[in-house]
């Protein structure tokens, strides 16, 4: 059974083979290509689900030296420190009556600008003066030639500063 449309056109005519029968005329080897392709992106999209679900990196030490009267509830009751932990949480059972499963304090970041002068990302425009690009709170270096001299600082954890960056000083 064969269909016939119109094209834009008009005055010409095609016919179209149905759906089942293209199908059929599909050779084994193409379908064992479709089912590979969707194996592969099966398997693909479970690591990318299985990442995520693996929870939040752990607090730092330092974010977990909070004062215990000070500690904001992060879990539920009777919670395990790796299932506290597993969520991003401070885990300290050795003082009664206050969370054990806690909120950590924020992350210490720092402005840095970086050294490399070809990992810059431009922040002004040709001819843009020191103190024009320091207001706009960005960094400057006029050297060396052929890359932008006004530049996007990066920020960066506190005791993670790269080598290639140097601290701001605004």
């Amino acid at each position: 059974m064969e269909q016939c449309y119109q094209t834009s056109l008009g005055k010409h005519k095609e016919r179209i083979k149905p759906a089942a029968s293209r199908e059929s005329s599909t050779s084994p080897l193409a379908r064992a290509m479709d089912l590979k392709v969707l194996c592969a992106l099966s398997v693909t999209l479970l690591v990318a689900l299985s990442t995520l679900a693996e929870g939040i990196a752990p607090p730092t030490k330092c974010q977990c030296k909070v004062v215990p009267r000070e500690r904001t509830n992060c879990g539920y009751p009777g919670i395990s420190a790796a299932e506290c932990r597993k969520i991003g949480c401070c885990f300290n059972a050795s003082v009664p009556s206050v969370p054990w499963c806690y909120n950590p304090k924020p992350k210490k970041v720092r402005k840095v600008c970086p050294n490399d002068p070809y990992t810059r990302i431009n922040c002004g425009h040709p001819g843009i003066k020191p103190r024009e690009c320091t207001r706009k709170g960005c960094c400057f270096r006029a050297h060396p030639a052929g890359v932008p001299w006004c530049f996007y600082h990066r920020v960066v954890e506190e005791g993670n500063v790269p080598q290639e960056m140097s601290p701001v000083s605004l």
